[in-house]
């Protein structure tokens, strides 16, 4: 039997756990401290063992919701797929979580729990009890050569690359503080179109580039028209073997450049190049299928102690999108009075 046992934070071997082969930008001591400080989370690590060997370890935060208890890796709302684990080879996830089980309703105390990780299947939670979603993205295998990523986009967006290149559109690399301001005014103008309101507010942006600039994980990319005008922006973290898509903005009235697609062709070509394999797009949206993707579906296991803390979940996620839809229309109506 597997066995967990949390980690003092001076004990955490933070240059030992970089090393291993399934680590993603998620699990980072950098990533864990911009959750942490955007969720008012507690960072909790433990070493997995099955007798005297090392098995692995789990990466996870604890937080509290409407007095809650809750440890998640990750958790809805977090703008961060998946946490969960690191582990030997041959050693199993299905054991190593159901230990992580163990250690949550036993010595921490939590009424919830919830993981997700790259490399669950199915079966893994289903065995254990536990209740089952997934998180539904697009993934662009970048060990194939530039050329065969191209050549595997629709003729509709190899042309609208080749359009923004053709109008002078140019991609800048950014580390400057005005950034998030740019970045988050262009995402309201998205947003607005669909009369909705960013799921996430600027000093959320501001963290994640606090915390993961100065790593060089982060690529933040600007957008610029042929007379020098921001555009468009993207922002795109990677570690190891896996880059991801965390968010991209455009100003409507010049989408007609296509920098979006610009921005895009430039990070999975930067990430390449800096040896990384996988280029996941962020979750779901079929306007992702022209970048000539494949599907993936990532398990995400979740369990409470009491069964009428599973159903609150799911009240409260359909309450947050219904937040966001009327917030949405208020400031559309707003605006259209104003104008």
């Amino acid at each position: 039997m597997m066995n967990a046992r949390i980690l003092d934070p001076a004990e955490i071997p933070w240059k030992k756990l970089d090393e291993f082969d399934d680590r993603t930008v998620f699990q980072t001591r950098e990533w864990l401290d911009f959750i942490a400080e955007t969720q008012g989370a507690r960072p909790v690590l433990a070493e997995l063992r099955r007798g005297t060997d090392l098995a692995g370890y789990f990466t996870g935060l604890i937080v509290k919701r409407f007095g809650v208890p809750i440890l998640g890796s990750s958790f809805p709302g977090w703008t961060t797929p998946y946490i969960a684990f690191n582990m030997v080879d041959g050693a199993s996830r299905q054991e190593a979580l159901e230990a992580v089980e163990r250690l949550a309703f036993g010595e921490l105390k939590c009424l919830h729990m919830e993981v997700s990780d790259r490399q669950f299947t199915p079966e893994d939670g289903a065995s254990l009890g536990f209740q089952q979603k997934s998180y539904d993205s697009y993934e662009t295998d970048l060990r194939q050569t530039e050329d065969q990523i191209f050549g595997a986009m629709s003729s509709a967006c190899g042309r609208c690359i080749r359009k923004a290149q053709k109008s002078g559109v140019v991609i800048q690399e950014s580390s400057d503080a005005n950034f998030a301001e740019e970045y988050f005014e262009q995402l309201q103008d998205v947003f607005a179109k669909q009369k909705l309101v960013p799921t996430y507010d600027k000093q959320r942006v501001s963290a994640l580039i606090r915390h993961l600039a100065p790593t060089g994980r982060l690529l933040l990319l600007r957008a610029l028209s042929p007379d020098g005008k921001c555009i468009g922006t993207g922002i795109y973290p990677a570690f190891n073997k896996v880059a991801q898509f965390w968010g991209n903005a455009s100003l409507r009235s010049m989408q007609i450049l296509r920098p979006n697609e610009a921005l895009h062709w430039y990070a999975i070509r930067y990430w390449k190049a800096r040896g990384v394999q996988y280029f996941d797009w962020g979750g779901g949206g079929t306007y992702k299928e022209k970048y000539g993707p494949y599907p993936i579906a990532i398990p995400w296991f979740y369990k409470s102690r009491y069964k009428i803390l599973s159903t609150m979940r799911e009240q409260a996620q359909n309450m947050n999108r219904l937040k966001q839809k009327l917030l949405g229309r208020w400031r559309s109506h707003n605006s259209s009075e104003e104008s």
